[in-house]
């Protein structure tokens, strides 16, 4: 007779077993997959926060450029301002003394026997009356005027002699000519 051995518990006892080591492979394959995405999750949380962070410095810094950006803006306008006033001060400036030197050229413009009696300036114009022995002297006292520094440019208005004296009444109007200084 032929033994009979039954393996069949055995094999039932090595499949059991192959299952619960499969079932707590598979349980801890879980547990580590879990535990993967629950740290990555950690990290890009900690990623995510990192660069609210820097953003929110970035603002900050944003912020106070632009503020700075506001002041020199702010301190452009006043210099371009301040660089008007500076300009009206100076035109001024130039203006004020531009009076004295206009006499001066016209006291050193005058040939003897001629006598002033009225000078008149509006803008740039000058009305000039007055009275001179000859009328070469007229002409005399017109070229130099026209050959002054500001290069005047002098027209005869009229010209009287007056018979009892022997004088020629004369009126001039002068024009000054465009320059760099302000002018009164």
């Amino acid at each position: 007779m032929k033994t009979r051995i039954n393996l069949l518990p055995w094999r039932q006892a090595l499949v059991a077993r192959r299952r619960k080591y499969f079932l707590a492979l598979l349980l801890a394959f879980a547990a580590v997959a879990l535990a993967a995405v629950w740290l990555a999750n950690q990290v890009i949380d900690q990623a995510i926060d990192r660069q609210v962070t820097r953003n929110d410095h970035l603002g900050t810094d944003v912020d106070i450029l632009d503020a700075r950006i506001k002041t020199i803006d702010d301190l452009q306008a006043q210099s371009q301002q301040l660089a008007r006033r500076m300009k009206v001060v100076q035109d001024l400036h130039d203006g004020r003394s531009s009076g004295a030197r206009l006499l001066d050229q016209l006291a050193r413009a005058m040939p003897e026997g001629v006598h002033l009696h009225e000078v008149v300036a509006k803008g740039d114009t000058l009305n000039i009356r007055g009275t001179a022995e000859s009328s070469q002297d007229i002409a005399r006292l017109m070229r130099s005027l026209e050959a002054s520094e500001s290069s005047h440019s002098a027209r005869l208005q009229q010209v009287r002699t007056d018979g009892a004296n022997g004088q020629n009444e004369f009126q001039l109007m002068v024009h000054q000519a465009e320059s760099s200084e302000a002018q009164p």
